[in-house]
């Protein structure tokens, strides 16, 4: 079964206003894919990116937008054994997120919990998966370390924050504003650092009485990356996943040595699907189980209609939100 759908591409490289929603022919799914009537998909960082012309899409992936969703197996490809029409899923994609009807490949598809929205799992893939793979498998956060986390009220830095408090991990997260700091403590961070008004590399060694967070999760980069490893304590490790600031920085790497740090980092877009199927397969059997309480799932900021693309962008470029943004396609569930 294939057909036509809906979907969103960026004609051009700028502002939300750029966003159009077109008519594209769906293929056929291959081996191992899926055609899913998506629900609800998340909107993340690099969406914003790839619309600015600054993150295309891997090559021979489609130019429709979006990384995560959530909805309704339609049809199966050859080859696809764990999902049958009619299940709801939540999947990672490379891209193809924003449309109404998308190809899934098995391998990178999670079965939604019981009691979960199709708007809460439109939100899980692209955070949980990157969290899950840089802060719990890369570097390693295990119960009782304390994890600083550069942008606490982003989607990224929410689920980061709500998973390494869930394994019983101490939270530090820096914010820009006090009203963000103070959503962060509500959310259960163990403390916020105003990054407008203090030092994050003082206080979040005071908070840690003298030794430093034992993993820093930065999207910053720029003079961030100094200053994490300034921060760090010994044997610490810092995951970099994005260079919102840049990617380059004078550094003293000394203290790579001195304290034994690890500098790890990674995306997830185009790696091959053999991997995101064993992450997935992490993520069933330790985060899924987290899901049956509320509290685990993603935080939702605000949804909006998938004919409100570009309002669903403008909001993420104004900064203000704390949480996910997703976009919505089906209004059940």
């Amino acid at each position: 079964m294939s057909g036509t759908t809906r979907a969103v591409i960026a004609k051009g490289a700028g502002g939300p206003d750029v966003l159009s929603i077109i008519e594209r022919q769906l293929a056929a799914p291959g081996l191992g894919e899926m055609i899913v009537r998506v629900h609800a998909a998340g909107i993340n960082r690099p969406d914003v990116m790839q619309r600015q012309g600054n993150y295309p899409p891997p090559p021979g992936a489609s130019d429709v937008l979006g990384l995560e969703l959530a909805g309704i197996v339609e049809s199966v490809g050859p080859g696809v054994t764990r999902f049958s029409p009619g299940d709801r899923v939540m999947a990672l994609v490379h891209s193809g997120a924003y449309a109404e009807r998308a190809i899934v490949q098995e391998g990178a598809a999670l079965p939604i919990p019981a009691g979960m929205s199709f708007v809460e799992a439109g939100a899980f893939p692209e955070t949980y998966f990157t969290v899950w793979s840089n802060v719990f498998e890369r570097a390693g956060l295990k119960a009782g370390e304390t994890l600083l986390i550069h942008g606490g009220t982003s989607g990224i830095g929410t689920t980061a924050l709500k998973l390494a408090k869930a394994i019983g991990a101490k939270v530090i997260v820096t914010a820009g504003s006090d009203e963000k700091c103070r959503a962060c403590v509500e959310l259960g961070a163990d403390a916020a650092i105003n990054y407008r008004s203090e030092d994050f590399v003082v206080r979040s060694r005071e908070l840690t009485g003298g030794r430093g967070p034992d993993v820093i999760l930065d999207m910053v980069g720029g003079d961030y990356m100094q200053r994490n490893i300034d921060a760090i304590a010994v044997d610490g490790r810092i995951a970099q996943i994005a260079f919102q600031q840049g990617s380059k920085a004078e550094l003293d790497l000394l203290p790579l040595l001195m304290k034994r740090i690890t500098l790890t980092g990674s995306t997830l877009r185009a790696r091959p699907i053999e991997m995101k199927a064993k992450l997935a397969a992490a993520l069933e059997a330790n985060v899924l189980p987290l899901l049956a309480k509320p509290e685990a799932r993603p935080l939702i900021d605000s949804t909006f209609a998938f004919d409100r693309v570009a309002d669903a962008h403008a909001r993420m470029d104004g900064g203000s939100h704390t949480g996910k943004i997703v976009l919505v396609m089906e209004e059940r569930g």
